[in-house]
């Protein structure tokens, strides 16, 4: 089945930048597509990011522009690049492939104003 792991989460400014990575077991994201999501206290989770098997990427609209999703074949790792961080964008976020599988725990993702 595999196991994700994520990783990379810290404090940050707004207006800073940040890039945290998903790691992962028993699987190899060349041959998934990819998401990321996040869960804000007290809300449900959310879809932000995703890319294809083709490579064609998709974001939600609050984080498009800032938010970059990339993957490492060789590091066989998933990453994604936030930028002009808001406090808005504080989260838990979780890495995930297509079809989708047991989340992992998460990285938090705090920015202060």
């Amino acid at each position: 089945q595999g196991r994700l792991v994520e990783s990379g989460g810290a404090l940050v400014q707004a207006g800073g930048s940040l890039t945290i990575s998903c790691a992962a077991s028993e699987i190899t994201f060349s041959h998934y597509g990819v998401t990321w999501y996040r869960q804000a206290s007290g809300k449900q989770r959310e879809w932000i990011a995703g890319r294809s098997l083709s490579g064609i990427s998709h974001y939600e609209d609050s984080v498009k522009g800032r938010f970059t999703i990339s993957t490492d074949s060789a590091k066989n790792a998933l990453y994604l690049q936030m930028t002009n961080l808001k406090p808005e964008d504080t989260a838990v976020y979780y890495c995930n492939t297509i079809p989708a599988r047991e989340w992992g725990q998460g990285t938090q993702v705090t920015v202060s104003s």
